[in-house]
């Protein structure tokens, strides 16, 4: 399944009150949307819950989450804000583009060469370079170390838990994404916000292949091209998680990847 990345209430998203940005281009151009396995099957809905008993099971796993990582000598971390209304961001890097983000950091920290491409569909996770910067003391990127949520807290940290539906995972702090993406942007573009900005434009997979309109594929699956440069879909990577920290630091809300 492809990647998205989403930055908005846990609540909102719980409750599915939020669409993708293939669910939104789909709707926009009058076709129908329908989420399925990387095997072709059909996704089932999931029993929906009421929206204000979701916010109460989020909200509990909140404050058991903020009493969990405050510092004892320390003021506690204030609890972000719950609704099913709030304003969302999201957008969709999809993996190889996530993986290139990934491989630019390591590239950059280890002042190794940037291989020019990468190839379709690669396991990025098992490159000697990103695999080497997971496991590095030195450097602790929750990106690198598997973080799937970033919860809007200033102070940069990640820890281990589970999430509100019961699955373990790798939690970071907003405080950590944001280093981490300034210290990315520093080493490799040194680029200004507005440039960053409109790399999610102007970067990304090749547009020239042929798309099926009622496929609902994404850029990444156009089948005439097996490799993607590897800049480029860094940079269009790196501008959806850069708008995604911004919108969700203004409005208090985490960030997670949904796939």
């Amino acid at each position: 399944m492809g990647l998205d990345i989403y930055a908005g209430t846990l609540t909102r998203y719980y409750a599915h009150n939020w669409k993708s940005a293939v669910q939104q281009w789909a709707e926009a151009n009058g076709y129908t949307f329908q989420r399925v396995t990387p095997e072709g099957e059909q996704v089932e809905e999931e029993a929906e819950l009421d929206p204000a008993e979701i916010q109460d099971i989020v909200e509990n796993w909140r404050d058991q989450v903020i009493a969990g990582i405050s510092q004892p000598d320390r003021e506690p971390y204030l609890p972000w804000p719950e609704d099913n209304e709030r304003p969302y961001y999201t957008d969709k890097p999809d993996w190889d583009a996530y993986g290139a983000m990934l491989l630019m950091a390591a590239c950059c920290t280890y002042e190794e060469p940037v291989p020019k491409t990468v190839e379709k569909g690669w396991d990025f996770w098992s490159h000697s370079l990103i695999a080497r910067l997971a496991e590095d003391p030195e450097y602790v990127w929750s990106l690198h170390r598997g973080a799937v949520w970033w919860l809007p807290i200033s102070d940069g940290f990640l820890f281990q838990g589970p999430l509100p539906n019961g699955n373990p995972a790798v939690i970071g702090t907003l405080g950590a994404l944001r280093i981490e993406l300034e210290h990315l942007n520093e080493m490799a573009w040194q680029a200004d916000e507005a440039t960053i900005l409109g790399w999610s434009e102007t970067e990304g997979y090749p547009v020239d292949g042929k798309i099926d309109p009622g496929s609902l594929i994404s850029r990444a699956d156009i089948d005439e091209h097996t490799q993607f440069d590897t800049d480029s879909l860094a940079k269009f990577a790196f501008s959806m998680f850069w708008q995604a920290l911004c919108f969700a630091e203004k409005q208090q809300v985490p960030i997670l990847l949904d796939y």
